[in-house]
C-alpha cells in the first residue's frame, strides 16, 4: 500500500518539560499493538501516552493515534499533535496523530475522493427522487436503501476514520503502534461495521437492480460507455480490511486490548460489559489497568520522591470513606477479573500533563 506522508512537527518547548533520563522506564513489555478502551473520563489518553512515551524510549519507532473525538492528547504531551501522523519528539522516534473524523470524511470512506460514499451521492439523489424513504436504513423489511444513499453513510464519520486508523496499523514505519480509543460505545461501532457494509452492499446491489434500465438510459444519453466500476467493490474493500483489523485484534500475539477503568462501582460493571463486548467478537482481554487509586504511589513504583503524595488515612474523614468506597470497588474487580494482569496507577497530587508525570505513570504500569 501507499505509505502515508509523515511530517516532523515543532517539539514542545525546552521550558515546559524534561528530556527523557533514566526515570522513564525504556521499552514496555507488549506486542505491535496496544489498545487502551474504556468509558470517557477514566485515563485512557494518559495511559496510551505514557505507554507510547515509553515504547519509544526503548528505541521503538511508536506511533501514538487518538480516535476519540475529544481528543486530549496534545494537552497530554504538551505538544501540537496534528490529524495526520507526525515526529513529536527529536530525542526518541515518537509519532502521534488524533484523528479528525471530519478531515477523513473529507477524503471519503475509500480515501479516493470527497464523496464520502465512494461515488455513490447521485444514486442515492435518484432514489431519493423517485421515492425512496429518507429515514437512514430504509425498511429492512422491504431491502428499500432509503437514506442510506442519501449522500452521507450512517456511521460514515466513523467509518472514514477506522479507513485512516487501518492505514496507520499497516504503515511499515512503525513498529508498534499505541491506540487510544474513544469511548466505549464508538469503540463497539467500529467493530460492528462488517455487519454495515454487508448489509450496504446488499441494499446498494437491490437498487442498482432497480434501477439498472434507467442508468443505462441515462448512460447512453449523456454518451458514456456502461463500464463504470461497481460501486460495491469499495465497500467489499472497506469491510475486508476492517474485517482484517478485527483478525489482528483476536490475536494475543499481535495485540494487547487494555481495559481502563476507576475504582469505582459503576466503572467496575461497565468495564465488565465491556470485557463480554469484546469477547463476543473474540477479541481477548489480559490487561486491566486501575487509574486513580488512592494509594501510596511509593507502593507501586520507584519515582521521584516529590510525587508521593499518599492520601491521611488516619485524619481525613473525607479520604477514609473514598478509600473504602473504592476498597469494595477493587475487591469486586479482582473476582470479575480474576487470572488477567491488573496494573494499578495511584491517584496523582498533580494533573498527568508532560514528561514528568507520564514517566511517573510509565513506571506504574511495567
Amino acid at each position: 500500500m501507499d505509505e502515508i506522508d509523515v511530517e516532523p512537527v515543532d517539539s514542545v518547548d525546552a521550558g515546559s518539560r524534561t528530556d527523557v533520563d533514566a526515570d522513564l522506564p525504556a521499552g514496555i513489555d507488549a506486542p505491535e499493538y496496544v489498545l487502551y478502551g474504556g468509558k470517557g473520563g477514566v485515563g485512557k489518553t494518559t495511559m496510551a501516552a505514557a505507554t507510547g512515551l515509553s515504547s519509544a524510549a526503548g528505541g521503538v519507532d511508536t506511533l501514538v493515534v487518538s480516535t476519540d473525538p475529544a481528543h486530549s492528547l496534545s494537552d497530554t504531551y504538551g505538544v501540537d499533535v496534528p490529524a495526520k501522523p507526525a515526529r513529536i519528539r527529536e530525542d526518541v522516534p515518537l509519532y502521534a496523530a488524533e484523528i479528525d473524523p471530519d478531515d477523513a470524511m473529507e477524503e471519503g470512506l475509500f480515501g479516493t475522493d470527497g464523496d464520502p460514499l465512494g461515488g455513490l451521492g447521485d444514486l442515492g439523489e435518484m432514489a431519493g427522487g423517485a421515492g425512496g424513504d429518507h429515514d437512514g436504513l430504509g425498511d429492512p423489511a422491504d431491502g428499500s436503501a432509503g437514506g442510506l444513499l442519501d449522500g452521507t453513510m450512517p456511521g460514515a464519520d466513523e467509518a472514514a476514520a477506522m479507513r485512516q486508523l487501518l492505514e496507520y496499523l499497516d504503515d511499515p514505519r512503525f513498529d508498534r503502534v499505541i491506540v487510544d480509543t474513544a469511548p466505549t460505545g464508538h469503540t463497539l461501532r467500529l467493530l460492528e461495521l462488517p455487519e454495515l457494509m454487508d448489509s450496504m452492499i446488499g441494499r446498494v446491489m437491490k437498487l442498482r437492480q432497480q434501477f439498472s434500465g434507467m442508468m443505462d438510459g441515462l448512460t447512453g444519453l449523456f454518451g458514456g460507455d456502461g463500464d463504470d466500476p461497481d460501486p460495491s467493490e469499495d465497500l467489499d474493500a472497506l469491510r475486508e480490511r476492517i474485517e482484517r483489523l478485527r483478525d489482528v485484534l483476536r490475536d494475543p500475539d499481535r495485540t494487547d486490548f487494555r481495559i481502563v477503568m476507576i475504582p469505582e462501582e459503576m466503572s467496575v460493571v461497565e468495564s465488565e460489559r465491556l470485557r463480554d463486548q469484546l469477547g463476543a467478537f473474540g477479541i481477548p482481554v489480559e490487561t486491566i489497568v486501575v487509574n486513580r487509586v488512592m494509594e501510596n504511589l511509593a507502593n507501586v513504583a520507584d519515582v521521584d520522591p516529590e510525587w508521593v503524595v499518599a492520601p491521611n488515612l488516619e485524619d481525613c474523614a473525607f479520604c477514609q470513606r473514598r478509600w473504602q468506597v473504592q476498597q469494595n470497588a477493587l475487591e469486586r474487580a479482582s473476582d470479575l477479573f480474576r487470572g488477567r494482569e491488573v496494573k494499578r496507577v495511584p491517584l496523582l497530587g498533580d494533573a498527568v500533563r508532560g514528561d514528568a508525570a507520564l514517566r511517573v505513570v510509565a513506571a506504574c504500569l511495567e
